[in-house]
């Protein structure tokens, strides 16, 4: 993986340690591990972004952010995989989330939701999809981190392998 590539589209620290959000974090954000991009706090920044992006709350980045210091994992790439699950991609993930659940639980998917900014609608219409969303939600975020540690694994690892072998041919 290289490591230029993933640096040009991070946000540089200084402007994440003055985002309000992450101010919670305080002194956690100076510690210089969480800023490294190496295999390991890339693979683990995978899990958690995806992780959490796959999961239907408020401040997911927050979450991410705090699963990242905890783990060791880069804290920047954390963040900025959970924006995958933004406005407009919001709708298509958590529709499939929900249908896993359904997949999973062995019950029927709504076909109409009509959704209603109204008590009632949250209180009786959202009261039956919680549980297969969240399931779903759960069960594709663990899916998609899984698979995304293990390729970013094997891909870095490739990449070492081949730049070993290049300066082996290099020298002869």
């Amino acid at each position: 993986m290289p490591k230029k590539l993933i640096k040009r589209y991070l946000p540089h620290p200084d402007k994440i340690k003055k985002a309000k959000g992450l101010g919670v974090l305080g002194e956690w954000l100076h510690n210089p591990n969480i800023w490294h991009l190496n295999r390991h706090s890339v693979s683990k920044a995978f899990i958690i972004g995806l992780f959490w992006m796959s999961i239907p709350i408020p401040s997911q980045m927050i979450t991410a952010a705090i699963s990242a210091v905890l783990f060791r994992a880069n804290l920047p790439l954390s963040v900025a995989l959970v924006w995958i699950s933004n406005p407009i991609t919001m709708g298509p993930i958590f529709y499939f989330n929900y249908l896993v659940g359904t997949w999973i639980l062995g019950t029927e998917a709504e076909e109409e939701l009509g959704f209603e900014l109204s008590w009632n609608w949250i209180i009786h219409t959202l009261g039956d999809l919680w549980l297969p969303l969240y399931l779903g939600s759960a069960v594709v975020g663990i899916a998609l981190g899984i698979l995304a540690y293990l390729l970013i694994q094997l891909a870095w690892r490739m990449h070492v392998i081949q730049n070993w072998n290049n300066r082996k041919q290099n020298k002869s």
